[in-house]
């Protein structure tokens, strides 16, 4: 019996262009045109909205976006400063969306790891641990009422709880994705009122290691990094999910 001929396969999902995709591809063109080199600072954001026809905030993602693949770097007081020479627009883009697609997993391992970090150091944290984990606060602190996104000051936090873990093999592991997790980093703290969210949860956190309530401290970090998974990028994937 002949057997019926092989359907061919279907084909590729097209890939639709979102607004934040286009104004990335505007300003690599912008930065490209006017040979815009490391140190050279980008037009402030209302600048750039108002040329693009677009508002601040999908600029804001664009540039997140940029800075989270390493070409800007966001700096409180001067805007965004061009950190390397610039990809043809289309391979940069493809580059955003390779992150945006990896974010979940991303954002899975750290909740697991972080959790697990933060239960150990509620029963392992020394005093010296502790005071680590205070310094690591207070810089945060400063660093948000002077306005800024406390990027800093968040990472030496983390840093702080999983040296408090006293588990080579997690902090081994959390090593491994430390690029990965200041990506994430970046683009949480970059939400309007976010830094400051991340922060009273870090005070939560750290309360909860002070007093030894091993529990408490996971699910505490669990809920803190529940909050900082809620950005822009995915919640604009979801939306697409969704129609």
């Amino acid at each position: 019996m002949t057997s019926p001929p092989s359907r061919p396969a279907a084909p590729a999902r097209l890939q639709r262009s979102r607004l934040y995709e286009q104004i990335v591809e505007e300003l690599v063109a912008h930065m490209r045109t006017h040979g815009l080199g490391p140190g050279d600072r980008l037009p402030p954001e209302r600048e750039l909205a108002q040329a693009l026809g677009v508002s601040r905030a999908s600029v804001a993602q664009a540039l997140v976006a940029l800075e989270v693949v390493g070409v800007i770097q966001v700096r409180h007081g001067e805007g965004a400063i061009v950190r390397r020479p610039v990809d043809p627009g289309a391979a940069l883009v493809d580059a955003v969306r390779v992150h945006q697609d990896a974010l979940p997993d991303i954002i899975d391992a750290r909740s697991a790891l972080e959790a697990k970090l933060a239960y150990l150091a509620a029963e392992r944290r020394t005093e010296d641990d502790m005071q680590a984990i205070d310094d690591a606060l207070a810089l945060m602190e400063r660093q948000v009422a002077a306005g800024e996104r406390g990027l800093e000051g968040d990472r030496a936090f983390h840093e702080a709880v999983t040296r408090a873990g006293h588990s080579a093999v997690l902090a081994r592991l959390m090593t491994e994705i430390g690029e990965l997790i200041l990506e994430t980093r970046i683009e949480s703290l970059s939400q309007p009122g976010r830094p400051q969210e991340s922060l009273a949860k870090h005070r939560a956190i750290a309360e909860a290691i002070r007093q030894g309530r091993p529990a408490d401290a996971a699910l505490a970090m669990t809920d803190h990094i529940d909050l900082v998974s809620d950005v822009a990028l995915l919640r604009e994937r979801r939306e697409e999910d969704d129609r």
